[in-house]
């Protein structure tokens, strides 16, 4: 079985418990909050994913952590266990894996924007508004900066993509040219 897979099969199991028990929203706030201090602190984090750090350190890290951040049993557990199995690297996916089981059992649908440069709140505020009306659901949005799209905004709900870029309309610029002439 892939890692991946092993990543989701651990989400699907820790929702499965957390919804139980009335705590999954507040494990899934807790995983992403990890996995973005994770990403954002890459260079104080490499002791937990370095072979050669013992696990017995590594696990007093991470209980210290969970104490210090006041962490909810479900989630220090998991990380215990992923520290356990040598799996800690698979965070970003089990918390991916987990928060999508939550938005599908609470019927929100997620929404990525992407812009040229950040997207102040208040807009994406109002575009999440905007979204959940045009869908008769509950979005969650997630704003990307992709200064390639040079402006303009690429907005993917579920399965479906609206390209509004400045990108792809000088490409249907060009195309329509090299047609005509």
């Amino acid at each position: 079985m892939s890692e991946r897979a092993d990543a989701l099969r651990c989400a699907r199991e820790l929702f499965d418990v957390t919804w139980r028990h009335g705590q999954a929203p507040q494990v899934a706030d807790e995983l992403d909050a990890i996995v973005s201090a994770q990403q954002a602190n890459r260079g104080e984090a490499r002791p937990l994913f370095h072979p050669l750090v013992p696990k017995a350190s590594k696990l007093a890290t991470i209980r210290a952590f969970s104490t210090r951040a006041g962490l909810s049993k479900p989630t220090t557990v998991l990380l215990e266990a992923l520290v356990h199995y040598h799996a800690l690297h698979l965070l970003p996916t089990v918390a991916a894996g987990f928060r999508e089981r939550l938005n599908r059992k609470q019927g929100v649908i997620q929404a990525t924007v992407t812009t040229a440069s950040p997207l102040p709140a208040e807009k994406a505020q109002a575009l999440s508004a905007r979204l959940s009306q045009f869908t008769g659901r509950q979005v969650a949005l997630q704003a990307r900066v992709d200064p390639s799209i040079i402006g303009g905004v690429v907005t993917q709900v579920e399965s479906t993509v609206y390209d509004g870029s400045v990108t792809r309309q000088l490409a249907r610029m060009r195309r329509n040219l090299v047609e005509n002439v």
